[in-house]
């Protein structure tokens, strides 16, 4: 028996309706998951135009495990124009905002206190040595750059919050929450998932810059931080940090990683309370990954072998980082 005509109407105005307001929320980036509020938080990118294909991966895995459900934005920063191509590519990978800029000149680009003579020397003699990336000067600027001077970008200074996403990368497992919601709820300040030791030849006068900024700066330094996770010698304030190591033109005299300048800024300012590891997030970056175990791997549903020792830290060596933070002891309450 046909419906009649009045109901018909109405159930395909309900249709229209459900189908427009779907349409408004996702064309406008609102979160409706249902749970807590979106944090002010995005995505950030570092890419040149040739990435565009490794990114639409990158961005498939962190959309199908984590940000269709929330529409976090993206902003994608590179020392070139954007190109169209790019922008068509990396765009169409989500439903979320996505802005696109160009880093500043100033911020890739040599200092002036930096003898590039001299560092042109440096470069050549690790490469001579087999030091990986010894010989890149854009790999330098990058290091210099993430380490220090992204969060500087105007088109970053609108979040608070930020979570890096790299070309080639792989999220292995489901994110069945907000990471961010989870950071701010518990006032966690730096977060991270793979923590590995340095290669030592990349970093060779680091700690001593270092110890030179803690004795020049010892009123930045809290009684209570988290020092011991990276040093056995007891041994605005990140960006007086980044300065004072950007002064001792490491990152083009040497190769210092952004990654050893996180953590050690993590670990002299902030208590273990502020830091977190998340474990339970699959994550592979080329050449070794983090692949949860136990009821986490079936739960959210991981595709990564846990026991894989050639890239999975936890069980390697060289990962030692990861242990060593849970050896950490909590901070003193008074």
């Amino acid at each position: 028996m046909p419906l009649p005509r009045s109901l018909l109407v109405r159930y395909l105005l309900l249709a229209v309706g459900v189908i427009g307001l779907y349409t408004l929320l996702h064309k406008n980036y609102i979160y409706v998951p249902g749970a807590e509020p979106r944090v002010n938080a995005c995505f950030t990118v570092l890419a040149r135009n040739h990435d565009w294909r490794a990114l639409r991966d990158s961005m498939r895995q962190i959309e199908d495990r984590f940000n269709s459900r929330y529409n976090y934005p993206y902003v994608f920063l590179n020392d070139k124009p954007f190109s169209a191509e790019f922008i068509n590519m990396t765009q169409s990978m989500t439903r979320a905002q996505v802005h696109y800029g160009q880093i500043p000149s100033e911020h890739w680009s040599y200092p002036e206190w930096i003898n590039q003579t001299k560092a042109a020397s440096r470069r050549k003699e690790m490469h001579e040595k087999g030091v990986m990336y010894g010989d890149s000067e854009s790999y330098r600027h990058m290091c210099r750059f993430e380490s220090g001077l992204f969060f500087q970008h105007p088109l970053m200074q609108q979040f608070d919050y930020y979570w890096r996403l790299e070309p080639g990368i792989k999220y292995e497992c489901d994110i069945n929450y907000d990471p961010f919601v989870y950071m701010k709820k518990n006032k966690i300040r730096y977060a991270w998932t793979i923590a590995i030791y340095e290669l030592m030849n990349t970093i060779p006068t680091l700690w001593t810059s270092v110890k030179k900024f803690m004795h020049t700066h010892p009123d930045l330094i809290p009684s209570t931080n988290s020092l011991w996770w990276v040093s056995r010698d007891n041994g605005t304030t990140t960006r007086r940090f980044f300065d004072f190591l950007d002064r001792e033109g490491g990152f083009f005299y040497e190769r210092w990683g952004d990654a050893p300048v996180h953590s050690i800024a993590a670990a002299l300012f902030l208590q273990k309370e502020e830091v977190h590891w998340f474990n339970d997030i699959g994550y592979y970056h080329p050449g070794w990954q983090h692949c949860p175990s136990g009821n986490a791997w079936l739960d959210n549903r991981c595709t990564c072998d846990p026991n894989d020792k050639s890239k999975t830290i936890t069980n390697a060596n060289w990962g030692k980082c990861s242990h060593e933070w849970e050896m950490l002891p909590d901070t003193p309450r008074a």
